[in-house]
């Protein structure tokens, strides 16, 4: 599955997904539920698997669901190209 990019993240930790993007997010093992705020959200505190910069609240990001990486723009979008 090509990489799924995401227009802004929530915060620095996790995004809040719909129902829809919960299997690619349990591929990847990145599901986290049960939070007052929401029922489904996405992991994303370790940053980009590439380079390690961290996803800011606001900013593009991407999900891997076959390797289960993150990565940031620049480097999702590497991915997704190739």
């Amino acid at each position: 599955m090509r990489p799924i990019r995401f227009e802004e993240a929530d915060s620095a930790e996790r995004t809040q997904i719909g129902e829809g993007l919960t299997r690619p997010a349990v591929a990847a093992g990145r599901l986290e539920t049960g939070r007052a705020e929401g029922k489904y959200f996405l992991r994303h505190g370790d940053g980009c698997a590439v380079c390690g910069r961290p996803v800011e609240a606001g900013s593009p990001f991407y999900l891997d669901p076959d390797a289960g990486e993150i990565l940031c723009e620049e480097h999702g979008r590497e991915r997704r190209e190739s």
